[in-house]
């Protein structure tokens, strides 16, 4: 590797952490607003997640008595796993300096690291809140991470590589999606929005102790601790609309470094991320939150669906069969 590959590698390192960075803030209160504009409220401003996030980085951390230091690092923990995740997810680009080092499997055990130590830190707050989300928490985990394996590997058998980068580069071009990709995108669908707590599977905008999971486990965090934990849920949110936009819908993203390409990839990708940030707004305005013993139901059906698309795609032999 010369001198020029290895300024280019890091530049569009740096540049990718900073964009998943800025990024991740604006998407949430997009979501906010298309909610309030449903609700006919005027909701808040664009950037005031950064002011959020920025004041409690400036205030006191007020910590448990009884908490450890499992409940010191996890901040830090789940910011730099979902912050790395950026490395090897296709945003603008299908050229990943890092890519080499993960691929589907990693991803998701970096998210499942990043889930561990959130109910570790839940349950070592000593509230009872705490251990009652981190409990529900794992519970649902059991489901959704083999829904997301499965609708993850229909586009990785497609591409015959696990790699995200090579998976959104041999996609089919167009505005055509099979019938396997399809089904394995609704799947996916339902496990962004769980694992992002939206409704119908929680709501992040209430703490009602009864149904409440992601937001029990991090209930007794302050300051710059929860402005980690807070910027990180965006985070998670980017990288999931990121995987349905480049690994099913990877129109306009670039194969190569040249400035158009890049440019015009940078332009889709951000169309698609509000698109598709506005579709899972609206669906959150339309529904009703589930009752908890149901929300198994919900993430049972994204499992079978992407259980579908897999099969699918054998039973059509791999080939393009065309619905869209």
């Amino acid at each position: 590797m010369n001198w020029t590959e290895l300024i280019t590698g890091l530049v569009m390192i740096l540049i990718q952490l900073a964009l998943f960075l800025l990024l991740a803030p604006l998407v949430t209160a997009w979501v906010r607003k298309v909610k309030a504009i449903m609700q006919n409220r005027q909701g808040p401003r664009m950037m005031q997640p950064y002011s959020d996030l920025w004041k409690l980085l400036r205030k006191e951390v007020i910590q448990p008595a009884t908490a450890s230091w499992i409940f010191t690092i996890t901040p830090y923990v789940v910011f730099v796993t979902t912050l790395s995740v950026a490395l090897i997810v296709p945003i603008f680009t299908t050229i990943l300096p890092l890519g080499f080092i993960g691929d589907v499997i990693a991803l998701v055990y970096i998210l499942a690291t990043a889930r561990f130590f959130t109910a570790l830190a839940g349950l070592d707050a000593g509230s009872p809140f705490g251990g009652l989300g981190s409990s529900r928490e794992m519970s649902l985990a059991s489901i959704i991470e083999p829904a997301m394996m499965l609708a993850i590997f229909t586009a990785a058998v497609t591409a015959g590589s696990t790699n995200l980068g090579t998976i959104a580069a041999q996609a089919d071009v167009g505005l055509l999606l099979t019938p396997a990709h399809l089904f394995a995108f609704l799947g996916l669908f339902i496990v962004a929005m769980a694992e992002t707590g939206r409704i119908p599977v929680d709501n992040p905008a209430t703490h009602l102790e009864l149904t409440m999971i992601h937001e029990a486990m991090i209930l007794e965090y302050s300051g710059k601790y929860l402005a980690l934990m807070e910027w990180a849920s965006s985070m998670k949110l980017l990288l999931f609309l990121t995987l349905l936009a480049n690994v099913f819908l990877p129109w306009g993203i670039s194969n190569d470094l040249s400035l158009v390409s890049l440019g015009v990839g940078a332009v889709g990708y951000g169309l698609k991320i509000f698109a598709l940030a506005t579709v899972m707004a609206v669906i959150e305005c339309s529904t009703a939150k589930l009752r908890l013993f149901r929300v198994p139901d919900l993430l049972a059906a994204s499992f079978v669906l992407s259980l579908i698309a897999l099969i699918l795609f054998y039973l059509l032999g791999g080939e393009s069969h065309a619905v869209l």
